[in-house]
């Protein structure tokens, strides 16, 4: 099959009712690497109840529709999909438990060409299921590299954040663990690509990759740690590209420049000093 591209456009993600623990809270903050230090009070707060506090980008996770892609409907060979960007929009404190309403919606749709794949552009809107109040907003480009030569627009794709030309200011290395795709995974994401060793060959690596949101999650802990002293109020918008997997295990060093009014990074894993997360912008409070 092929993309249909009027029919993808107007998909029927299903909105998704999501009710949630404070098990899940620290479930989530686990997989991204907090509490990696026992004696650090500061991250510890997002792992232990009595004082816990949600990460800003557990959003990626809330009210997540799940991996609709696989529909043989939608026409996408979902086993050469991969992750394109990711935002985050905090508008209010994350619960640390409750029920919240997402509503997904398919924003555009970009034919890249016969051998270039397409870019699948989504936004979801997570609210409090009792209030109604918009708790934040999360963005994505879905890359499905076996996809493109539908017939559909070309353009235009949003222009990345362009890094300062200088060297970081600061960095902050996170190591993973090699189970960490399989910790990860249980916020939601059940993509055999990050747990089955078949299906990451079928899609040309050459074993599971950790989830593209669990490294953004891991540079969401190195920015809250290194300009944030770990307050999740200070943190309020977030986004980047995917450049290049990560393998579990590896270690993600965030680079940092601060500039007037934003912070912009990267990160890259040192063992093999590839750029996997790109034109990094932060909002802080």
């Amino acid at each position: 099959m092929t993309i249909d591209y009027e029919k993808l456009l107007n998909w029927p993600v299903p909105e998704i009712i999501h009710t949630y623990t404070e098990r899940d809270t620290m479930l989530y903050a686990l997989g991204i690497g907090l509490g990696g230090d026992p004696l650090d009070k500061k991250q510890l707060r997002y792992v232990y109840e009595p004082d816990l506090t949600a990460v800003p980008s557990m959003a990626v996770v809330m009210g997540y529709p799940g991996f609709w892609i696989k529909d043989p409907d939608t026409g996408i060979d979902w086993k050469r999909v991969v992750h394109g960007e990711q935002s985050i929009r905090i508008h209010a404190p994350l619960p640390v438990a409750g029920t919240v309403v997402g509503k997904t919606k398919i924003e555009a749709i970009i034919d890249k060409g016969a051998d270039k794949g397409a870019l699948i552009y989504a936004k979801r809107d997570i609210s409090d299921q009792e209030t109604g109040n918009l708790l934040a907003t999360a963005s994505m480009s879905t890359f499905c590299r076996a996809d493109g030569g539908f017939g559909g627009p070309a353009g235009p794709s949003p222009k990345p954040h362009v890094l300062p030309e200088r060297a970081p200011d600061q960095s902050c290395d996170l190591a993973t663990m090699p189970q960490t795709a399989l910790l990860y995974r249980l916020n939601g994401d059940y993509n055999p690509l990050h747990a089955d060793p078949e299906v990451a060959k079928a899609a040309g690596f050459e074993r599971p990759i950790l989830h593209g949101l669990c490294t953004f999650g891991v540079v969401a802990h190195a920015l809250l740690r290194i300009c944030c002293d770990y307050d999740p109020r200070a943190l309020r918008a977030m986004d980047a590209r995917f450049s290049a997997p990560v393998y579990p295990g590896e270690t993600i060093r965030t680079e940092i420049w601060r500039e007037a009014g934003e912070v912009s990074f990267r990160a890259r894993v040192i063992e093999r000093d590839v750029i996997v997360l790109n034109n990094g912008r932060a909002e802080l409070a």
